[in-house]
């Protein structure tokens, strides 16, 4: 972990404002192209949007009704990429089903679409559409209602855990030389001289420091259209929010052997098969308060519930669902978009803000990395850096991933594991998983299942706080290990072990520990109390009034 003091003493070519996927990426490419990159972060890596998406790598289907054929080629070769070099232990291609319930037209309708998907995909490396009977759509995903399904068009995509993904790259980018820094809030962006001057705030000591980096890029998501205000900066990107809403159910409520895609009025349906679990999203509606504030409400389940039930034989029941979780999308607005977010497109900006100053918004989780190469070729356009690597470069964890993976009979056998388990590890920790094993080893009991969360090794706790640069009990349940959204008790059971674990490791007293858990569990119990209001508003009345009595940061 970066401090602010080495920040402060290094002399940056770029400082990086925001630690979600973009800001991050950016770091990355900065880096990579051998600049001196710092990056700071208010929060934890990923703790906005970048950790509540629908954990797709795709190409967008709906966006080629849009006529934005660029948009999908530029998304579905960032796919490929993801899938073959950059991530291959983190993107895993995923098949859905596009179930066909209208008239007979629209067999032709929509594989004419994916037709056109595979030809802007070109050589994917995952197979191409196929057209499926009733028989065999059943065949693939049993729950799908036999009155209501004439058939199905299967195609591919990717999924990713984009919580994962995004420390990957923080940590990709740290091995060539950045310097990260989380807890560490900006208050002012200025001038001094040539150069723009950042103050930044440690919010565990209250220490500010002084930056003077010759470039500053903002990568803030859905914060951008408040940063410019709060920042004194002018001429601020116009950025609309979208809420969008996901629920998670256990796996046996919907049999099936693929993802499953459709039409709803306002948005786009998934279903996605995640280990145990299927994800069900999402909503994509106007988000009137701050990102930070978002939470999932009973009009968005009631809503989710309403549309994925008109294609299940067994309808999906509120008590079936384990947990939800909201975020909110910067879309760079439209006038012609006349209030509907779905009509905003995920095409990304890049501006000048003030001299020196960068912001970067819009795009999507896919194209992640061409934003981060924009921003960077924007802020040095006027001199001569090394182009872009990134598209090239392996994250952490995928280089010798394949090898890897065929000696994981030999890795269960060495560390008395199951099959199941190391499988587990190498979808998360690719190569470094033998690392990881390699130091349970050495301390007893890492190697147990954590107490409620079994999926998890207790060594997983212990290597987030060491490589993964967790510092909040929020940071494992939540984004590291999911467990806070893959469980029935939202990580309650678990708490109280992985904060031990965490105790262990960042010298937390029995004060900070029960603080931690107290925190925990107050965010837990708000979410499931938004569950039952109705408006946003209220929701974020709640969840901002929680959000102010949080304890610093280790």
């Amino acid at each position: 972990m970066s401090s602010l003091a080495e920040l402060a003493d290094a002399r940056l070519d770029l400082l990086v404002i925001g630690g979600g996927v973009t800001g991050c990426g950016a770091a990355l490419d900065a880096a990579a192209r051998g600049l001196r990159v710092g990056l700071v972060e208010q929060g934890d890596l990923g703790s906005g949007t970048s950790s509540r998406s629908s954990r797709l790598v795709h190409g967008g289907l709906r966006y080629l009704e849009q006529f934005k054929f660029g948009l999908v080629r530029e998304a579905l070769a960032e796919r490929k990429l993801l899938l073959e070099r950059i991530a291959p232990h983190l993107v895993r291609p995923v098949p859905f089903l596009y179930p066909l319930t209208g008239p007979a037209w629209e067999r032709a309708y929509v594989g004419a679409g994916l037709a056109l998907y595979d030809v802007l995909a070109g050589a994917s490396g995952v197979p191409r559409h196929r057209h499926l009977g009733r028989a065999s759509t059943l065949g693939h995903a049993p729950s799908l209602h036999p009155g209501r399904v004439s058939g199905a068009i299967r195609y591919f995509d990717a999924q990713v855990d984009d919580a994962r993904l995004t420390v990957a790259l923080a940590r990709t980018a740290e091995r060539h030389g950045a310097l990260i820094a989380t807890g560490a809030r900006v208050d002012a962006v200025g001038a001094d001289g040539a150069r723009p001057q950042v103050e930044v705030t440690d919010t565990e000591t209250g220490e500010l420091v002084r930056l003077r980096p010759r470039k500053v890029l903002l990568a803030l998501g859905p914060w951008t259209g408040q940063a410019g205000e709060r920042l004194g900066l002018p001429g601020g990107l116009d950025v609309t929010m979208s809420k969008g809403v996901h629920l998670v159910v256990d796996r046996s409520l919907v049999e099936t052997t693929t993802g499953v895609i459709a039409r709803t009025p306002n948005s786009v349906l998934f279903l996605i098969p995640w280990a145990d679990r299927v994800i069900v999203g999402t909503t994509d509606t106007p988000w009137p308060a701050a990102p930070g504030e978002v939470a999932a409400t009973s009009a968005d389940v009631d809503y989710l519930l309403g549309q994925v039930n008109r294609l299940l034989a067994r309808p999906i029941r509120r008590a079936d669902v384990l947990s939800t979780y909201a975020g909110v999308r910067p879309l760079v607005s439209a006038r012609s978009a006349a209030g509907s977010t779905a009509a905003i497109s995920r095409e990304h900006v890049v501006t000048e803000q003030a001299p020196g100053v960068f912001a970067v918004a819009g795009g999507k989780l896919t194209t992640y990395r061409v934003m981060a190469a924009d921003a960077v070729n924007a802020a040095f356009r006027d001199e001569e850096v090394a182009p872009s690597q990134t598209h090239r470069l392996p994250l952490l964890g995928a280089a010798w991933y394949a090898a890897t993976r065929a000696g994981a009979d030999r890795l269960a056998e060495r560390h008395g594991l199951g099959s199941a388990a190391v499988g587990h590890l190498l979808r998360r920790y690719g190569d470094e998983t033998e690392e990881l094993l390699d130091q349970a080893r050495a301390v007893p009991g890492l190697l147990e299942p954590l107490a409620g969360a079994p999926r998890h090794l207790r060594a997983e706790v212990v290597w987030s706080v060491r490589h993964e640069k967790a510092r909040r009990l929020a940071d494992v349940l939540v984004r590291r290990l999911r467990v806070a959204t893959e469980t029935p008790d939202r990580g309650e059971a678990a708490a109280a072990a992985a904060a031990g674990l965490m105790a262990a490791e960042l010298g937390w007293d029995g004060e900070r520990v029960s603080a931690e858990i107290d925190d925990y569990l107050r965010h837990v119990h708000a979410e499931q109390r938004a569950l039952a209001l109705t408006d946003d508003a209220e929701a974020a009345s709640l969840m901002h009034g929680l959000s102010a009595d949080r304890p610093a940061r280790a």
